[in-house]
């Protein structure tokens, strides 16, 4: 999945002649790629502490909530940051704050507690929203501004990299050794006991990103100095909230919280979806596995997404792109075998484009507010949180099946906002 920072109109940016800004891009390069990395991980957390605590998919789905809520509280504390120390050392905040949110995993695992799981993901999630909150206009600011927007696709390239990745080698690592043993049959110390053992492969996954994010925070710090900038003047942070007030503006806006939601739904669901005998029967390591084709879809389609979007309207695109969702997802819903399972994996294709599309056509008219904008629509991520939320309801009420009502309802949304954002749009609120 293709996640959007919310850029700070209060640094200005003076890159030295004399630094080469290529290190620099390659840093931020490795936190597209393990920001996108980790949180597509939580996919394959969902089914191992679904089973291993005995939760209901709606219960699993907090997984979620705990981690996307995080960028609705954090966002404008993160600009805040950002604000005062600037990029580089807000970067390593985040990153800090990433690696205490894994090692958090250690007392999650020894207290068997699925609540410590959930704080421990939200502190994870917060780092991971400062660092978001820098990369996106840090890695826009390293170069010619002319070419700009083709480093901005190449690190979202990054981030999707490592949402393919992440799933797969997390699948045989988390998922890889099958308990055999039903939680449901144990109680009292003897589940905890069994509860903290088989959460070990989580730790130990998580203390090597915590390592690793260790020495990408190092990196990142030593290189702080290699940026000039100068801090600008501070103004009201929550002065944003009046862009809302745009109609455009405000229905892009929604836009992104389905969206998020609709996609982090899904691949939610996904190894729990494939292991049903009526679909492809896979096992949960197996099933794991293929979450990799879903987000790895959405990094093929963001190539083939760019090159359509010069030809054709952006807004058409993104109707075409929602239409086809909500077709896949009728066809996975209606259908058995293979059919079933893969349709609902091609899914990733079709999201790739809608994020930057949706940000985009939001944005439109916004002028010198549109930075503004952005840490609005940031916020808006915490779609992530609710969607999945209301879909493992009805997964519970009801089956896995009925259960994809929930994010096709989002992509009808999306393709109606297609259709009324076809137009130009006119100019923002006066600044």
């Amino acid at each position: 999945m293709a996640l959007t920072s919310m850029a700070s109109s209060s640094t200005d940016v003076v890159l030295d002649a004399q630094q080469d800004a290529g290190n620099l891009q390659a840093f931020v390069f490795a936190l597209f790629f393990i920001f996108g990395g980790i949180t597509s991980l939580n996919d394959v957390l969902i089914p191992k502490l679904k089973g291993l605590f005995t939760l209901s998919y709606a219960e699993a789905m907090l997984i979620q909530s705990a981690f996307f809520v995080a960028y609705f509280i954090i966002s404008i504390p993160a600009a805040a940051i950002v604000r005062r120390v600037g990029y580089m050392r807000a970067a390593v905040v985040g990153l800090l704050t990433m690696l205490t949110g894994c090692l958090l995993f250690i007392p999650a695992s020894t207290s068997a507690t699925f609540g410590m799981f959930l704080f421990a993901l939200f502190v994870l999630a917060s780092g991971i929203t400062i660092v978001q909150v820098v990369a996106n206009p840090l890695i826009s600011l390293l170069g010619k501004p002319a070419t700009a927007h083709s480093r901005l696709t190449f690190a979202q390239a990054f981030n999707s990299l490592g949402t393919t990745v992440f799933p797969y080698v997390g699948s045989l690592l988390i998922l890889g050794s099958l308990a055999s043993i039903d939680p449901a049959t144990l109680s009292g110390a003897t589940l905890r006991a069994f509860q903290s053992e088989e959460t070990r492969a989580i730790v130990h996954t998580y203390i090597g990103l915590a390592i690793a994010l260790a020495l990408v925070a190092a990196a990142v710090w030593f290189a702080r100095n290699r940026l000039a900038e100068a801090q600008a003047e501070t103004g009201r942070i929550f002065g944003a909230f009046d862009l809302l007030r745009l109609p455009r503006f405000r229905f892009g806006t929604l836009c992104i919280f389905l969206y998020v939601g609709a996609e982090v739904a899904i691949g939610s669901l996904i190894v729990s979806y494939l292991m049903q005998s009526g679909v492809l029967g896979y096992t949960e390591q197996e099933a794991g596995k293929h979450v990799a084709f879903y987000w790895g879809g959405a990094m093929v389609g963001r190539f083939a997404g760019a090159a359509l979007l010069r030809i054709f309207a952006p807004g058409k695109v993104l109707m075409s792109a929602a239409a086809i969702a909500i077709a896949l997802l009728l066809i996975s819903a209606n259908s058995v075998g293979v059919v079933s399972g893969w349709s609902l994996l091609a899914i990733g294709l079709f999201n790739s484009i809608m994020f930057p599309t949706i940000f985009s056509l939001a944005s439109e008219g916004l002028g010198i507010r549109a930075a503004e904008g952005s840490g609005i629509i940031c916020m808006a991520i915490v779609g992530g949180a609710v969607i999945p939320l209301l879909t493992g309801q009805a997964a519970d009420s009801s089956n896995l099946r009925m259960a994809l009502a929930i994010p096709a309802a989002c992509y009808a949304v999306i393709l109606s906002f297609g259709y009324y954002a076809r137009a130009p749009a006119g100019r923002a609120l006066a600044s």
